[in-house]
Parts: structure tokens; sequence; C-alpha cells
């Protein structure tokens, strides 16, 4: 008789959660003490083969070590700081999360955040406790006919942007990956930040934090703030200039604010705090009965599913693929993600439409999984969060059209991937291919063929064919301490366009690809990041 699969449950789940498992034929144990008591952890984690956690247990490399038989961790939530993810893939233990079950919730937060704000509910709450009637103090303004400006159009953002509809509020959105297509869908008019900034009555944040949006409402953006807008960030703390903000918030500037989270957590002191109409929550974006049962019983069906069926659902590390697959597949869902991140790091227009060509014998492999790992590389750029599972969605929402091609062996390679990229300026493909190392390399941009290794930090220009490319790049480059671990060179035709691609040791300081760019020798220079890990 075949062994049930043991589940430990080392945080605090609901017994509806943990019911999803006994139904399901799984021997489960129930524990929600020990995910703080790491010496007991270590001692029994290695009789289970999946361990169910929030936030209290934290699965480090010693705890993985001890877990002889796991095979699967799953996150009731999205975080898994708590994770040691990259220990967890040499381990080949799978870890799952549950992304999207908190969406409403938090969209329902913003849209609460919202309400205190305009009509400065908390101030006139604690002045009546406190035995006065000040009627007059707290002149408040309507939603209904004032223009909701949302950036980030996303799973969130949608949802912000339905119930928006539903208050009678003219919405506009900023998202460099939302189509004009889906904008139409959801009833917005797409628009660029800096025109939100100046029509939006109040502004709500539903982006991740990522270098491209860190302080994205900087003092300079809160400078072209329409008068007496209303700020709500239930998003992510470090979009917002917390500084800056407080003083427009001081000058009259900006008329109030609501925020969830902050840049620095937990918020013991802010520039926010204590500012007439400002709303603050300890972070309670997912803080419902419903969103806490709904990733409890989400990362029981998952996990169920996974140990006794093999599917594999909101993994964080590991393709969909069964463990045959995934020994051949290795390289080329590895070299799917860089093709994806090579353009993901150069696009920043909206992306209308993605086609991924499959030549030759990788025809044959999981398709959707090489799919999703191109997806998840494009949209890495624009969330670093994304995966191989939420990556599809994310293309989805945001109205991107996914064509693939499969076609016979052609030209000098067994088989190849080729990546071709459509928005409303441009067209960008890039191709590649396994070698026998087993190690990914590009092998064509723009049309233009190349043999260029992929390495972590990389540089790629564009320029015409002309002397002295060769060599402004190398002397810039070794003349601020760079070193080029490798040289990729290739030209449409003589005196045609041309590209490089360096493969470089160390990330390249700003001021070195200003150097470059000054002599007027490039249209493009752009610096690359690749996992290779």
């Amino acid at each position: 008789m075949t062994q049930k699969p043991k589940v430990l449950v080392s945080d605090k789940l609901s017994e509806t959660a943990v019911q999803i498992f006994r139904d399901r034929g799984i021997d489960v144990t129930f524990d929600p003490a020990i995910g703080k008591d790491k010496d007991r952890l270590l001692e029994v984690i290695g009789d289970y083969d999946g361990l169910a956690i929030r936030s209290a247990t934290k699965v480090s490399d010693k705890v993985l070590e001890a877990a002889t038989n796991l095979k699967v961790i799953g996150r009731a939530g999205i975080g898994v700081d708590n994770v040691d993810i990259p220990a967890a893939s040499k381990k080949g233990v799978i870890v799952m999360n549950t992304p999207f079950g908190n969406s409403i919730t938090t969209a329902e937060h913003a849209i609460a955040m919202m309400f205190a704000v305009a009509r400065q509910i908390p101030e006139a709450s604690a002045s009546t406790h406190a035995g006065k009637w000040e009627k007059s103090r707290f002149m408040g303004v309507e939603l209904t006919g004032k223009t909701l400006g949302v950036v980030g159009a996303g799973n969130i953002g949608s949802i912000v942007i339905e119930r928006a509809h539903g208050l009678k509020m003219k919405v506009i959105a900023y998202d460099p990956f939302l189509t004009e297509e889906r904008a139409d869908k959801l009833g917005v008019e797409k628009v660029e930040f800096d025109t939100l900034l100046g029509r939006a009555d109040f502004i709500t944040f539903h982006v991740p934090l990522t270098e491209k949006t860190k302080n994205i409402l900087s003092a300079e953006a809160i400078s072209k703030l329409k008068p007496g807008v209303r700020i709500v960030n239930c998003a992510r703390g470090g979009l917002v200039d917390e500084e800056a903000l407080a003083h427009a918030l001081r000058e009259g500037k900006v008329a109030g604010a609501a925020f969830d989270v902050f840049a620095v957590e937990p918020a013991t002191d802010s520039p926010l705090f204590n500012l007439p109409n400002v709303v603050v929550t300890p972070h309670l974006g997912a803080a419902t009965t419903e969103a806490q049962e709904n990733v409890a019983l989400q990362v029981a069906e998952q996990m169920s599913d996974y140990l006794l069926t093999g599917a594999v659902s909101n993994a964080l590390n590991m393709p969909s693929v069964t463990a045959e697959e995934a020994k051949v597949m290795g390289p080329w869902v590895k070299l799917a993600g860089h093709l994806g991140a090579f353009v993901g790091q150069l696009t920043d227009e909206p992306i209308r439409a993605i086609n991924i060509l499959y030549n030759g014998h990788v025809t044959t492999m999981n398709i959707a999984a090489l799919n999703a790992a191109a997806l998840a590389g494009v949209m890495k750029a624009a969330n670093p969060d994304v995966n191989m599972v939420s990556a599809p969605v994310m293309a989805k929402d945001r109205g991107i059209d996914i064509t693939t091609t499969t076609q016979e062996k052609t030209g000098a390679f067994d088989a190849y991937i080729k990546l071709t990229v459509k928005t409303d300026k441009r067209e960008r493909s890039i191709a590649g291919t396994v070698f026998s190392d087993g190690k990914p390399r590009f092998i064509q941009i723009k049309g233009i063929n190349i043999d260029a290794e992929i390495g972590a930090h990389m540089v790629y220009t564009t320029n015409e064919d002309v002397p002295g490319i060769i060599g402004t790049l190398g002397n810039t480059m070794g003349e601020n301490g760079v070193n080029i671990a490798n040289f990729t060179l290739g030209r449409s035709e003589k005196g045609k366009e041309a590209i490089a691609l360096l493969y470089v040791d160390e990330p390249v300081p700003a001021p070195v690809l200003d150097k470059l760019a000054s002599t007027g020798m490039f249209q493009q220079v752009k610096t690359l990041t690749f996992d290779v890990a």
C-alpha cells in the first residue's frame, strides 16, 4: 500500500484549510506553535513531504538541510522572504505561494482609505469621541465626478478601477504595459504619468517597488500635481517620497493623504505622522478574514495537487514540467527567460504582441513552460516578483496578444528560440540557442547574426558601422576600471546598422554610460542584467 504524503502545518491556518489536506487523503500534522520553535522544527521536519506556512516559520538553509523528505513548501500569502528560495531550489524543493488571494481585500482597503481622507473620517471620529461637536471643521469632498488617477492597472489596480466606476468617478490610468485595447475594456483613459499628475483629484498606487518605481512620486513629480489632490498608497512603501509629500501637505499643495505602507516598516515614525488629514494604517491591505481564509484554502489545494498528482501551481522556483522533462528542458527554460529579459529591459512603451518561434527539436518540448519562462523574463522588468505562473496572467491582464510559432529545423542550428515583441512604435526580436555544453547563447538581435555568451551584467549598444566603435568601447571601459569578459559585434551590412554586446564583470556605473552616449557614436547605450545562477 502506498504511504500517504505527510504535511506539517507549522503556522496558523484555518481548520477548513487543514481539513482539505485530510479530505484529499494526506496525513497532516497541525502544530502552529512549531513555526516559532527553530530547534523543534529542525528535529521533526525530516519526517514530512510538505510544509505549509505563513510568515512566522523561517525556512532557512539549515531547515532545508534537515528536510530530507521535503518536496514542497506552500506559503499562504504572497511574500516569501521567510524562505531561502535558492537553498530550496538546490535541494529540489518546490516553493509555492498564493499571489492572487488578497487582491480584492487590498483593492477595497484602497477605496476605504480614499473615502476616509475625502471625508476626514478618522479626525472627525477622534474629535467626536472627545466630546466636541466640530461639524463645520470637517468639510469633505465627494468622490462622485472626481478624476481618479490609477498608477498601475494590473490585478489590484483593475479591481480599484471597477469599484471607482461604481462610485461614478472619472478614471485615468498610467501603466507602461497597458495597451489601448485593455484600457478600453477597463473603461479608462490611458495617459502618461505627468498627465495623470496634472489632472487627477485622487491618485492611488498599485505597482510593485522596483528601481523604476522607487520614489515615483518624487519632489519633482509632486510639483506637477493638481492643487488639492489627495494621495492614496496601499501598494508598497517607497513609491512616494514621504518627506516631500509631508512638505506639500503642510504647504497646502496636497489636500490629504492615506497610507497603509511606508518606506520603513514597522513604521514607528514617519514624516506623514501627526499631519492634518493624513490617514495611516499599519499595513492592513490583506488583513481581512476572507483574504486570510482564501490564501489558506488555496495553498492547501495547491500542495495537495502536487503531492498527489504532480501538478504544479504558483511555483516560484520551478517550471511546470515533469522531472524527466526538466533534465532536458532546464537550459532551454533559462534561454527563454534570458530572451524575455533582454526585450523586457529594452522596451519602455506598452507591448501589444509577443510571438515566440520555436525551431527544430525544441518544438517537441513543453512549449507552455517555455512560453511562461519567456513571458516571466519580459515582465520582470516591470515587476521583479513575477514568476512563470503569474507572468501569463499578467500578460493577459494587460491585453498582450501572445502567439506561438513552431517550425522544422532551418538554418545552421539544430534548434533555436526567437522572441519578437511588437509595440505601437517598433518591433524588436532576439534569438538564441543552447550549445552542446548546455549554455544558452544569443545568436541574433534585430536580424543581425551574433554569437554572444550571456553574463549577469551586460552592455548593449547600437550604432552605425563606422571605424572607432571597438576602441571607444574598450578605452572607455578600461579607463573607468570596468573589465570586459566577452565582446560580441554584429552588423547588418558594411556601413549600415551595427550592434555590440559586452559581458562585463560588474555593473557599469551611470557616468560611464553617459560618457559613451556623449561621444555621439551610439544611437543606444543600455545596461542589462540576467539571472545566470
